[in-house]
């Protein structure tokens, strides 16, 4: 009896060595991947995503990013206290948030509010629940175009941006789907069809930057009130809009098929124009090799995003991850940095672009190519992990 116990207890001793082995060999493994190692670059750099910009903001970029890291949350907590962390500093007990103002209609300010989702699931806490209604609030009194858009900003009237579409519809159909609201799917879906219709150029597939359905600003084209290019930036926002959206559409939502369509469509398009040598895209999409044209990073990152998430989620066929195994490939070799304190830095993102505006922003190829290049800019270090998680790279 006492050799039958001998041998039971070593057992148990050895199986649960081999597994705190195993959980250590995992961990170690999970820690050396690209999502983990760029989260943690992030995390090395600033103690807190309140103070990765001058100001703190009520901003999407970082908000983005910090929802990003959120998903590494699965293998530390940390990740997700980071993320609880900055939310937590807006959104006070009764459900307001600081630095937002809703009569701003900022469609910008939305985006950060699906985190909120995430954090209410997580604890209980009606004050995210209150701010959830807060920002459906502000879009249910959003102002629109004529054609049923939302405006960009109340700053910017009768203007649809491709940034606008990720800003706000993502939000939206968590909402419609998580709040039993299903009116909100097919404004969503009307956004997306509305902004492809309105943005697009027949000859090459690609997407104009922005839309002025008044024909009143200096950018449009007096005849299709289109933007003149193709900012690189603008349709990784709005593919990526896409594949987020299809997470909460319904299977038999009647716009489906064709949500799916666009984005294949759209990535068909990009690859045409992707550059020969590196495999990248330029900050202006058609205008390779033309001189300050540059490979910029976060539009990159996101159609990469897009196809990766669309392959696995079966709206495209798997050669399309394929492909984004490769550009990832690029990316690490063209793009990332490595560091001598063992942190990794995203180089050649744009820092912003827009249109109008005081001084005003008159979307010629000059503009674009001459707007501030930012080394680990949140909109493009965020993109990355993404792609890192979707490739489980």
């Amino acid at each position: 009896m006492k050799v039958f116990l001998a041998i039971i207890l070593a057992f148990t001793l050895f199986a649960c060595n081999n597994s705190k082995k195993n959980s250590t060999e995992s961990s170690n493994e999970n820690s050396q991947k690209w999502s983990a190692r760029m989260a943690n670059s992030v995390m090395e750099r600033h103690d807190t995503l309140l103070y990765s910009t001058p100001s703190i903001k009520w901003q999407y970029d970082v908000a983005m990013l910090a929802m990003t890291i959120d998903k590494l949350g699965v293998i530390d907590q940390k990740y997700s206290d980071y993320m609880k962390t900055y939310f937590d500093y807006f959104v006070n007990e009764d459900g307001t948030v600081k630095k937002y103002k809703i009569e701003e209609y900022n469609i910008d300010r939305i985006n950060p509010a699906k985190a909120l989702f995430t954090l209410y699931k997580r604890t209980g806490d009606e004050k995210y629940n209150k701010a959830i209604q807060l920002f459906v609030q502000q879009m249910e009194n959003h102002p629109k175009t004529e054609t049923g858009g939302f405006w960009h900003k109340k700053i910017y009237p009768y203007q649809l941006w491709l940034d606008g579409l990720y800003m706000g519809s993502p939000f939206l159909a968590q909402y419609a789907k998580e709040y039993n609201a299903p009116k909100w799917f097919d404004i969503v879906t009307h956004q997306v069809k509305l902004m492809h219709e309105k943005t697009l150029d027949p000859e090459t597939g690609l997407l104009y930057h922005a839309w002025d359905e008044s024909r009143e600003q200096r950018w449009s084209n007096p005849e299709t009130g289109q933007s003149p290019h193709f900012w690189s930036r603008a349709m990784g926002w709005y593919l990526m809009a896409i594949v987020d959206i299809l997470d909460y559409l319904p299977e038999d939502h009647p716009d489906r098929d064709e949500l799916i369509s666009i984005l294949k469509n759209k990535l068909d398009a990009l690859l045409k124009v992707a550059d020969k040598k590196t495999g990248l895209w330029y900050q202006v999409l058609d205008q390779s090799g033309r001189e300050g044209n540059y490979i910029e990073a976060s539009g990159s990152l996101m159609y990469t995003y897009a196809m990766a998430k669309g392959a696995n989620k079966g709206y495209l066929n798997k050669k399309y991850k394929e492909i984004a195994i490769e550009k990832f490939d690029a990316v690490l070799e063209h793009l990332i940095v490595e560091n001598e304190d063992g942190t990794i830095s995203l180089i050649q993102t744009c820092g912003g672009c827009g249109l109008g505006g005081n001084p005003y922003r008159d979307g010629s190829y000059e503009y674009y190519i001459t707007e501030t290049v930012v080394e680990n800019d949140t909109k493009g270090v965020a993109p990355f992990i993404m792609v890192a998680l979707e490739l489980d790279r």
